[in-house]
């Protein structure tokens, strides 16, 4: 089992940045990959980033692709998600979530067995 919680979420210009945060704990030694997700409103959840948790590879949606990154700290257990030149398209509930048993890139909410709260983006025009 492994707990998430999320946190800098909140109002950013377009344009601007933000730096999103997620405090991994408990059973870390058994994580294969760390993503973020999105969910906005009357939208179905979608995938924005995942990061190897040994070895550090990432990837992207390639609708944030060149704009976002994700990075971690294996020392701290946390995953952070760095927002830069945010759009109003990218206002979203955002979820860090954790896969355990998988191979290669995971990019769906099946291959993630463990999410947090979520924390609220609000991108302004």
């Amino acid at each position: 089992q492994v707990q998430l919680v999320e946190s800098g979420g909140g109002l950013v210009q377009a344009g601007g940045s933000l730096r999103l945060s997620c405090a991994a704990s408990g059973r870390m030694f058994s994580v294969h990959t760390m993503g973020w997700f999105r969910q906005a409103p009357g939208k179905e959840r979608e995938f924005v980033a995942g990061i190897r948790w040994s070895g550090g590879n990432t990837y992207y949606a390639d609708s944030v692709k060149g704009r976002f990154t994700i990075s971690r700290d294996n020392a701290k257990n946390t995953v952070y998600l760095q927002m830069n030149s945010p759009e109003p398209e990218d206002t979203a509930v955002y979820y860090c979530a954790a896969a355990l048993l998988v191979r290669g890139e995971p990019r769906t909410e099946q291959d993630f067995g463990s999410w947090g709260q979520g924390t609220q983006v609000t991108v302004s025009s």
